[in-house]
């Protein structure tokens, strides 16, 4: 396309390959329509059930294969895993700084998630996991945040952590005494998902919207 002068940098055709250009400044157009250079990208997926979340599986359909087309040579990677149960808000990208920072327990971003579980709900069982409870294993989990959406035989809870230890919410309420039969994950910092994303969808994200999901707790 460069040799046959297709493309022009600032309405002038560049034949030479290596050829440099400022993309914050340069004009591009590729066969007369405008080219700009994202550096990065960043997808807002909402997963299904019976997906991992890993970049490759032989076996079994993955977060990164719901990706569209256009986006798959760009090594994204999922900022966060759910197990192949869990569905909602999964961050695809191929920041590898913004994923850590927003990761790691110390920058206290929150992930919301809504758990519907097993049985009725103590109020002793929400103390235990909103205090920081100690799993089966020994790991202490940091305080968490619970919210009764739904009351009932099988109560709808809200939970925020800014952890993501193996299945955390899953583990915590059973070392409460309950379980978890379905778990969704609703937010990433202060950016909700898209209520008008089916399960499977993805879509990019605004500059906006990745600022919210560096918000920190409140």
């Amino acid at each position: 396309m460069i040799k046959s002068g297709a493309v022009k940098v600032d309405g002038i055709s560049i034949r030479d390959r290596g050829a440099h250009v400022d993309p914050d400044t340069a004009k591009i157009e590729i066969s007369g329509k405008p080219f700009s250079l994202e550096q990065f990208v960043y997808l807002m997926l909402n997963k299904p059930k019976g997906v991992v979340s890993a970049t490759n599986d032989r076996n079994v359909k993955t977060v990164v294969d719901l990706a569209p087309d256009e986006m798959k040579g760009r090594n994204l990677f999922p900022a966060g895993r759910l197990d192949i149960t869990t569905t909602g808000f999964v961050l695809l990208t191929d920041d590898g700084d913004f994923a850590h920072r927003i990761l790691s327990p110390k920058n206290h971003i929150e992930k919301t998630y809504e758990a519907r579980l097993a049985e009725r709900v103590t109020e002793a069982q929400l103390k235990q996991v909103a205090e920081g409870i100690v799993l089966g294993d020994g790991t202490e989990c940091l305080p968490a945040k619970l919210r009764v959406l739904e009351d009932g035989e099988n109560p709808l809870v809200e939970i925020k952590i800014c952890e993501g230890k193996y299945h955390q919410i899953k583990r915590m309420f059973a070392a409460a005494g309950n379980g978890v039969v379905e778990l969704k994950r609703t937010r990433m910092g202060q950016l909700q998902l898209d209520p008008n994303l089916a399960e499977g969808e993805c879509r990019k994200l605004t500059e906006d919207e990745v600022k919210l999901i560096e918000v920190r707790k409140t």
